[in-house]
């Protein structure tokens, strides 16, 4: 890969799509264009409507394309829902080298040789993880590549999904008149940002909250081990809102975005909001505790549903406590009624670059780290995913007056030959 170059990831959302222009200098990125759109064509983390999500995607990437000036060609796409699966696979091959010493190649056929393995016709591999290298016999090694040895094996863990939920989502996007770079998965990416690194070790829940559906992934040794998705999320807390105070789905989240707080105990009882009944002109006040009443009880079902999730998952305690990411989780109140429910640790994680310091960018900005560092390991070559829009008229004029001088050369020739001929005439003559 080169030194510098250009990530665009496309985190397609139920309430929103999120593009974000990522430059990659030194193993390190900053953030120089960022794109959100509303979404209305995604349903609990599928497509329902492919039109709807290609104009959002439209205009996400020409919000992002503006800010830089530049024209967007290529992304990384991140993809999430309940027909995404795991499973453990290894792979064993012999060093090819004569020297024996391991090259990219012999990385390629290791990861190549663990996706043998029978696969159901409705489904298809999306990546293949590495969670560790065996040279030799000696295990945990993270790159093998530079090493001397005969044998290579590979363990790590096949992502497979359904066909029809991705090729919807690589159709959307390639109508969109973007290229799809590479695919990436939601809690792998989150996890690349909002967690660190010795919580993967000791072994923490991921709790990302959308707007659709709520996703749980459980990291232990540094690696992703199991992920699981609930359909529940913001638009539940909207709905709620919408039926208790008889007001419309816009104002509902509104009143959510606004004035919504997550504890009963600590919100206002001075905080009024206005609200307008819907099917008339009538406002009536209400104060933020009763927005409140009706937040927490969602949201603690939601919490509810995350612990029966881990203990389903076999992970009942986590030493290293929960990390709760998305939008819906800056609320105020949130943190607070989330310690309650699951009486350990909990933290809001926040993305530190400048332009995403919010939890809904946590997603994309994990997009564009994640595909970056797995693609050093397999080898994988990313192009540049923008142009710049000044570079289209230019390679044609400076081919012009390399055309130009052949001609100019054969014309200059011709007259010399004619010229030779008449004098050659001339002198038989006289």
């Amino acid at each position: 890969m080169n030194r510098s170059e250009i990530l665009v990831s496309l985190d397609i959302g139920t309430s929103k799509v999120k593009v974000i222009i990522g430059e990659v200098s030194n193993d390190t990125i900053n953030v120089i264009g960022v794109g959100t759109a509303d979404s209305t064509g995604m349903k609990k983390g599928a497509i329902v409507d492919i039109d709807q999500t290609v104009h959002a995607i439209q205009s996400a990437v020409d919000q992002a394309e503006r800010m830089v000036d530049m024209t967007i060609q290529r992304v990384v796409v991140s993809i999430n829902g309940d027909h995404i699966q795991l499973q453990d696979c290894h792979g064993v091959v012999a060093v090819s080298s004569e020297t024996r010493e391991i090259e990219q190649e012999d990385v390629a056929r290791v990861i190549e040789a663990s996706q043998v393995m029978q696969i159901p016709p409705e489904r298809e591999i999306v990546d293949v993880i590495p969670r560790q290298f065996i040279v030799d016999g000696q295990d945990e090694i993270y790159d093998p590549r530079g090493m001397i040895g005969v044998r290579l094996e590979m363990q790590g863990t096949l992502i497979t999904c359904g066909k029809t939920n991705l090729h919807n989502i690589l159709k959307c996007v390639e109508r969109a008149g973007l290229e799809v770079e590479d695919i990436c998965l939601q809690p792998l990416a989150a996890g690349e940002v909002a967690l660190s690194q010795d919580e993967k070790s000791l072994g923490v829940g991921l709790v990302n909250v959308g707007a659709g559906s709520t996703t749980v992934s459980f990291f232990s040794d540094g690696h992703l081990i199991n992920t699981s998705v609930i359909p529940l999320g913001g638009d539940n807390v909207t709905k709620d809102i919408s039926i208790v105070l008889k007001t419309t789905t816009e104002e509902a989240e509104n009143i959510k975005l606004n004035h919504g707080h997550a504890h009963l105990d600590t919100a206002s009882e001075d905080h009024t909001i206005e609200v307008t009944k819907i099917g008339s002109d009538e406002t009536d006040s209400v104060s933020q505790v009763d927005v409140a009443e009706i937040i927490e009880a969602r949201l603690d079902e939601i919490f509810q549903f995350v612990l029966q999730e881990f203990r389903r998952m076999g992970y009942p305690d986590l030493p290293g406590g929960y990390v709760l990411s998305g939008g819906l989780m800056q609320m105020p109140g949130v943190t607070q009624l989330a310690r309650e429910t699951f009486r350990m640790n909990v933290r809001l994680s926040v993305p530190k670059h400048i332009g995403v310091r919010e939890p809904q960018f946590t997603v994309g900005l994990g997009t564009l780290q994640f595909a970056y560092r797995n693609a050093k390991i397999q080898g994988k070559e990313f192009s540049s995913g923008i142009k710049s829009q000044q570079t289209g008229p230019e390679p044609k004029a400076k081919q012009q007056p390399k055309q130009e001088q052949p001609k100019r050369r054969e014309k200059n020739e011709s007259t010399d030959k004619e010229g030779f001929m008449k004098k050659l005439q001339n002198y038989f003559f006289d």
